[in-house]
């Protein structure tokens, strides 16, 4: 054991309740630092989580991505889909339809196309790219009707992030969406502002919106990939050695975050069983009709970001 003669302090910002997948994670990733730091180097670790910033400091989710650039805070975990405009290619990740599974998922995300992500990150932004993490498939919701077909989604007032993507796939179903925060979604779904919503099932059930919106299609048709995300010139900073110790710590949190996601995903299907939600699953020909409305996506992110990099997470998928 090395003598502590310094402690690597680190401020980690979120927007989930404690018991969410991406919390939790955070706590592994703490622990596992601190163990990393002791064995290799003379830094401790002190790891400070606030988990809801949201609720706990009145703020909107999406200014954790401010407060990490800046260095206000020095990590946070946050949807992808918020930073594609800033970082193009993390569109690969929202084709429609396409990471339907898991484990190829992650293959992608840990190989070639995972480093060029990151190599991105680290030209477009201020941030380092630390770990891809999971919070599980995203569904369609609704407080008005079961959603089985294109068309029951039109004339509903829907809820998108903060993506192009995402609102164009509620355009190409019949309805016109607006971003509305994470901070005030739960509250905009109580008060019947939004009635068509799509999200993973873990903030569904664990933001209380499932009291309200009492349909739940399990579509799939989206992966929720959650980017755990570094102030770079914070990391930078830090010796080799801490350097190494965070990659390494992010890697236990990462294979534990997933693990957590999947269980999750069960779980959550049972609660909202409990809870009377009335859960539609689709039929092979009802599925293909959200695939063929969707689809023209995936062309327009072809024109955008060329054959080379589409084709290798499709056939990645495929094969």
């Amino acid at each position: 054991m090395n003598t502590v003669t310094d402690t690597l302090r680190i401020t980690v910002g979120g927007y989930q309740p404690p018991e969410s997948v991406l919390n939790r994670a955070v706590g592994v990733f703490s622990d596992s630092l601190a163990e990393s730091l002791g064995a290799t180097t003379n830094f401790g670790a002190e790891v400070v989580l606030q988990g809801n910033m949201p609720q706990s400091h009145g703020i909107k989710a999406a200014d954790l991505l401010t407060l990490v650039e800046s260095g206000e805070l020095t990590m946070c975990y946050f949807s992808a889909s918020y930073l594609e405009a800033r970082v193009p290619e993390l569109a690969v990740f929202d084709l429609p339809f396409v990471l339907d599974d898991r484990e190829k998922a992650y293959a992608l995300f840990d190989g070639a196309v995972g480093k060029l992500i990151k190599d991105r990150f680290r030209a477009l932004t201020g941030f380092e790219l630390l770990g891809f993490w999971d919070y599980g498939f995203r569904n369609f919701t609704s407080g008005v009707r079961p959603i089985r077909t294109p068309a029951d989604c039109a004339g509903l007032t829907a809820r998108a992030m903060d993506s192009d993507i995402h609102k164009e796939m509620f355009r190409l179903l019949g309805t016109e969406a607006a971003h509305v925060d994470v901070r005030d979604l739960p509250g905009a779904v109580a008060d019947g502002k939004i009635e068509l919503q799509e999200n993973a099932l873990t903030n569904f059930y664990r933001f209380g919106m499932h009291k309200h919106h009492h349909y739940v299609t399990l579509t799939r048709h989206l992966f929720g990939l959650s980017l755990f995300l570094c102030h770079r010139a914070t990391f930078e900073s830090w010796p080799e050695e801490v350097r190494q110790a965070v990659v390494r710590a992010t890697d236990d949190a990462t294979r534990a975050q997933r693990g957590f996601a999947a269980t999750e995903d069960d779980e959550m299907v049972e609660a909202l069983r409990a809870a009377n939600n009335e859960l539609v699953f689709l039929s092979d020909a009802e599925r293909n009709g959200f695939i063929d409305a969707m689809a023209p996506i995936v062309a327009q992110q072809r024109a955008k970001l060329g054959d080379d990099l589409v084709n290798q997470v499709v056939d990645h998928v495929v094969g």
